[in-house]
């Protein structure tokens, strides 16, 4: 996996993030003292969850020869009691069966990014000159 970088932005909290040659940015809301140039760092976190789900889903689908047209895929998260509480709703679009819609949802929660965030975790930081 290519490894993701970032460093101060223009702006009081805006972040440049750069993934080897592919550069984006994080930033604040205005009200919590960023400039709104881009999604901050929760919304990067369930848009990682929402973008591989989907992924996830389109292999699956396409190997299987099912009839999946789209998967969209919202995921909010909120913060209540130091949990992180995610919400996914995913919408089907195409020609599925019920059985097939039920599978669907059992590989959505074997996206990897689902798997990392319900597993455990393990952070390693180090100061490097």
């Amino acid at each position: 996996m290519r490894k993701v970088q970032s460093q101060f932005g223009d702006g009081p909290l805006q972040q440049k993030l750069l993934v080897d040659d592919l550069q984006f940015l994080s930033d604040a809301a205005l009200d919590q003292g960023g400039s709104g140039s881009g999604p901050n760092p929760h919304e990067y976190l369930g848009a990682a969850l929402a973008a591989c789900t989907s992924m996830t889903l389109k292999m699956y689908a396409t190997r299987k020869a099912m009839g999946l047209e789209n998967a969209i895929v919202t995921v909010d998260i909120e913060r209540s009691d130091d949990v992180e509480k995610f919400t996914r709703d995913i919408t089907l679009v195409g020609n599925l069966s019920p059985e097939e819609k039920a599978r669907l949802l059992e590989i959505a929660n074997k996206c990897p990014i689902h798997k990392a965030l319900s597993g455990e975790i393990q952070i390693k930081t180090q100061l490097v000159n």
